[in-house]
């Protein structure tokens, strides 16, 4: 391709200049030039091509417009927020943090005074409580007990409580472990005054936010709730990752396992019927999992990371999810 004359360069660089800095449309600089609004499209196009006019964004969050972009698409997300890749190099603790901030940023701009806002415990959710900094009065509800392995600053009533203080609402706790030893006592805790208003709210929610954990050892608060036989007889079952205390396959199905009778925690369809259900998952190992829960068809914005969106780019291409 030959080189174009000064001339040729001058006239592409100024239709450019009205079409992006001046806003004009394609046909009003057609008629200035005596050419063709086609002509102006084809020269716009190989403006962009040769390098005469380069898009840049400069986003005021650290995100990933185009890794964003393209994942929201494969899993058909009505959003996905991809943290940049300058956090791929950061300790695990550091870039949770920076996921939960990222998540925060999303609830100040999508939480209304209208909402019933559900949380479930996880690190990740816990540094989006803390990050959160302003939030409308709306009630705030537990969507899984007490994983009894962690210390009472990260545990799943303490999250609430935080976020609550914040948006000045009713936080609805569940003083509960998340999973009981036996389906009878599940039962008769979901029966306790507290525990069972609690409960009642799930059904009126309209928000959630969830954190996606693998089915591997400090990776899933379940996983890390049940002993070695449970967690390995759970695996040859085909459960990979889990959200909000609910087990999923593969392909995205729930699990019903006699585990479901003995957590307490939000019914996976209780969980598919809440019209946003933002999921953060982030880091490479637990792309499966990811993979899995998107595929269940619940969540319909993922907060992820640079580091996982690639390698669930591939997962999508390679097996097209279908509806739930």
């Amino acid at each position: 391709m030959s080189r174009p004359g000064p001339a040729e360069t001058i006239t592409a660089a100024s239709i450019a200049r009205r079409f992006y800095l001046q806003g004009r449309s394609k046909l009003e600089i057609a008629a200035e030039f005596g050419i063709s609004r086609f002509k102006v499209a084809r020269i716009l196009t190989a403006a962009l091509r040769d390098g005469l006019v380069r898009i840049e964004f400069d986003l005021p969050l650290p995100l990933d417009a185009a890794l964003s972009d393209e994942l929201r698409a494969a899993y058909g997300l009505r959003r996905a927020l991809v943290l940049d890749g300058a956090a791929m190099h950061a300790e695990r603790p550091r870039r949770r943090h920076q996921i939960g901030a990222l998540a925060a940023e999303l609830l100040t701009e999508i939480v209304t005074a209208d909402d019933v806002l559900g949380l479930a415990w996880a690190r990740s959710v816990n540094a989006m409580a803390e990050a959160v900094r302003s939030l409308p009065p709306c009630p705030l509800v537990q969507l899984c007990g007490v994983h009894a392995g962690v210390d009472m600053r990260d545990r799943s009533v303490e999250t609430v409580r935080r976020v609550a203080a914040v948006s000045g609402s009713d936080a609805f706790p569940i003083y509960g472990p998340l999973v009981v030893p036996d389906r009878r006592t599940a039962e008769a805790l979901r029966r306790q005054p507290g525990i069972a208003e609690t409960f009642e709210r799930f059904g009126s929610l309209t928000k959630a936010v969830v954190s996606i954990g693998a089915w591997r050892t400090g990776e899933s608060t379940v996983h890390d709730a049940l002993g070695p036989g449970e967690q390995a007889s759970l695996g040859r079952r085909g459960v990979v990752a889990e959200i909000a205390g609910r087990l999923f396959d593969a392909d995205g199905n729930a699990l019903t396992t006699g585990l479901v009778q003995r957590v307490l925690a939000i019914p996976a369809e209780q969980l598919r019927k809440v019209p946003e259900v933002v999921a953060l998952g982030y880091a490479g190992p637990k792309a499966e999992a990811i993979d899995a829960v998107l595929r269940a068809g619940i969540v319909t914005t993922l907060v992820t990371d640079a580091e996982a969106a690639p390698l669930l780019l591939e997962l999508a291409e390679r097996r097209p999810p279908t509806d739930h």
